[in-house]
């Protein structure tokens, strides 16, 4: 009816609206974008071999796991923490600092609903985080990374006020996903590329499995891991 009325202008008015909701849905899911926030999922040119392991949602006892993994290897990570689990294992991320690694801020709690937090809540997750962190290792994170990759304006203007750097992806092994340790194995592999910054969870043994396969053939093939401060060159703690 609505097409009868106004015509062919309408129709071209509904496309337009339809594909600027569905951009911004898009922009809201996939960090890699940098459609409200700036941020960085990549090195685009950088060194051969060069790229970024890093860790989401740990500490956790797997964590152990892979930093000997990491440590035969001599690579290095970034460990993108939750304050409740810093909390709950503060030896572990002792450890992660100890060995060289580096910790990033993974929000306090991790919530399930947070693409739909304020920005006020938004501010006090990663300010808690942050405290947890600060008090545990006595290091002060500049590096965010939001649960599920989600950003969106209250994020950007939270990331504004606490000026830490968001860090995405380019090569998702969808480790809490896939449940055979073989298949995350090829995913990341058949993506890897120089620059890459790649994403796992140290919450599992497949995980830890898939390592196993991972890092060797990393050796092999003239690949290093390196914290993402180093492969970004920016400062990773304030």
């Amino acid at each position: 009816m609505l097409l009868g009325i106004f015509g062919h202008s309408f129709a071209w008015f509904l496309i337009v609206l339809l594909l600027s909701i569905g951009l911004t849905a898009w922009g809201a899911f996939d960090i890699r974008l940098g459609y409200f926030t700036p941020t960085f999922s990549r090195k685009k040119y950088t060194a051969e071999g060069r790229m970024a392991l890093t860790f989401d949602d740990g500490p956790s006892p797997y964590t152990v796991e892979i930093l000997q993994l990491l440590k035969v290897y001599q690579f290095k990570a970034t460990f993108f923490c939750i304050g409740k689990q810093v909390s709950a294992y503060p030896h572990i991320a002792r450890m992660i600092i100890d060995e060289g690694h580096t910790i990033g801020n993974h929000t306090y709690s991790h919530p399930k609903r947070f693409g739909f937090l304020k920005e006020r809540e938004v501010v006090t997750e990663l300010e808690q985080c942050n405290l947890i962190i600060q008090q545990i290792v006595g290091k002060n994170p500049q590096f965010f990374r939001p649960p599920f990759g989600v950003t969106n304006p209250s994020v950007a203007k939270a990331v504004q006020y606490t000026k830490q750097h968001v860090i995405g992806w380019s090569n998702r092994s969808l480790d809490t996903v896939i449940g055979d340790d073989d298949n995350i194995y090829r995913r990341v592999r058949q993506k890897l590329k120089s620059g890459d910054i790649i994403l796992f969870h140290d919450t599992s043994q497949r995980t830890v499995d898939a390592l196993k396969q991972l890092l060797p053939y990393l050796q092999k093939q003239g690949y290093i891991s390196v914290s993402v401060d180093d492969l970004l060159n920016l400062q990773e703690y304030e």
